[in-house]
């Protein structure tokens, strides 16, 4: 259930919605849960970023990145350069927008893992809802490596997969995995529709054929499936829309 607070609040036109945004809307509306919004501007804003977060996701897929653990990664040294424990360090004088997006359009130069694949797909989704100028103030430097992610992207973190949506991050686990590999303990993913998942080194695949997947990378004479996780993920979608209007209307001031 969907509850809107303050004096805009009102109907969303379906019709002028992305699919992935009418997924999304629909399954809150008839969820049990309530969902309580400040505005309609905040459920737009959620919208909209979680229908980029999806569209970020197939574009990696696209890009021709390829998985690599962390002794392995690999960036392009125009824009990262390279640390001795396999992040990426954003160079000096670099504008953030332009190196994630450096990643999606010069794919075959990188390397990385899933977590680190998350993250960039999280970048990527919220350069693309609030623009250039403003990514650009909020997430400068930029350092990627498994997790690490600005604290302007803050996370937001539950543990109900059935009250997941598409642009959700959730996780699939492996608790037999072969010891020799264990990059395959699991995979994070992101959730694009009700039962397709995008996972950096598995691609984009249903649920089960992820779990398949990942149960081939068991250790000899396992019996235990890997399985999807409670655990759902995605940034803080309000405090994303407080701090970039405010920016955009410190921003107009000036310009004033």
């Amino acid at each position: 259930m969907l509850q809107i607070s303050g004096s805009d609040a009102g109907q969303l036109n379906p019709f002028a919605l992305t699919p992935v945004e009418r997924e999304v809307l629909q399954g809150k509306q008839n969820s049990p849960v309530v969902y309580n919004y400040d505005s309609m501007n905040a459920l737009r804003f959620e919208l909209r970023l979680r229908d980029r977060t999806v569209n970020a996701a197939r574009m990696m897929q696209d890009s021709r990145v390829d998985f690599a653990v962390f002794r392995e990664s690999r960036c392009n040294p125009r824009y990262w350069t390279r640390t001795e424990n396999g992040g990426f360090q954003m160079n000096p004088g670099v504008r953030p927008s332009d190196a994630i997006n450096d990643i999606f359009m010069n794919g075959e130069l990188y390397g990385f893992e899933c977590a680190t694949a998350i993250v960039i797909v999280l970048y990527k989704a919220v350069l693309d809802t609030i623009g250039e100028q403003m990514f650009n103030q909020l997430f400068n430097p930029l350092y990627l490596r498994d997790w690490n992610h600005d604290s302007d992207l803050w996370f937001i973190t539950t543990h109900n997969k059935n009250e997941s949506y598409p642009g959700d991050v959730m996780y699939f686990r492996n608790p037999d995995f072969d010891r020799d590999t264990p990059e395959w303990q699991g995979e994070n993913v992101v959730k694009l529709s009700e039962n397709l998942f995008f996972g950096h080194g598995i691609g984009i695949e249903p649920g089960q054929q992820i779990i398949n997947a990942l149960n081939k990378m068991r250790g000899p004479f396992s019996t235990e499936s890997a399985y999807l996780d409670d655990l759902v993920v995605h940034p803080n979608f309000r405090h994303l829309q407080t701090i970039t209007s405010r920016g955009f209307r410190y921003a107009a001031r000036l310009a004033e």
